[in-house]
């Protein structure tokens, strides 16, 4: 069973927040919005936000842009995981992912099953690793992005969540790329 060790610090991580979407602002961005919400309250940093139509070149060099900024640990994406034609997020993810995490999307699924029931096979949320950065890309509504946040990454991304949590392995993920 997980739980928190309050003997361990809070530590602090710099979130990312990009909202894909052909038809929605910045000002009508409610899922964007409840993200940086959350990721606020539980004591995270918000290190950048945008919104970005569903293009997948643009998404993928908009991730890279973040992944290679050395003040973003985590990007959170919201939008475009569906299976419509313009639903390009994952691809975009995809493409730059030096390592997929699997059971995101599998753990994504379960929470989503426990509320909306088998529609939750139309999402494809997805997460990643590259250059040391944390990658997850989310489905568009607010609800998908509170069930997301509240039940996989707060906890993942409270380095006092034990036995196993996203934060403490953070200084190894871009191991590969150092020189021995």
């Amino acid at each position: 069973m997980s739980r928190i060790d309050e003997t361990r610090p809070f530590l602090p991580v710099r979130i990312a927040v990009l909202t894909v979407s052909d038809s929605r602002s910045l000002a009508e961005d409610r899922s964007g919005d409840t993200l940086v919400d959350r990721l606020q309250t539980a004591g995270h940093q918000l290190a950048a936000r945008a919104i970005l139509p569903d293009e997948r070149a643009d998404i993928a060099a908009q991730l890279r842009s973040w992944i290679a900024d050395p003040d973003i640990d985590v990007i959170l994406s919201t939008g475009g995981t569906g299976l419509t034609g313009r639903d390009v997020t994952v691809e975009a993810h995809r493409d730059v992912y030096e390592k997929e995490i699997d059971a995101f999307g599998t753990v994504f699924t379960m929470v989503s099953h426990a509320k909306i029931g088998t529609s939750a096979v139309q999402s494809r949320a997805t997460g990643g690793v590259a250059g040391g950065t944390y990658l997850f890309a989310l489905p568009g509504s607010p609800g998908a992005c509170r069930d997301a946040w509240d039940e996989i990454l707060k906890p993942q991304l409270d380095y006092r969540h034990r036995p196993c949590n996203f934060v403490e392995i953070m200084p190894r993920l871009d191991e590969h790329l150092r020189r021995k």
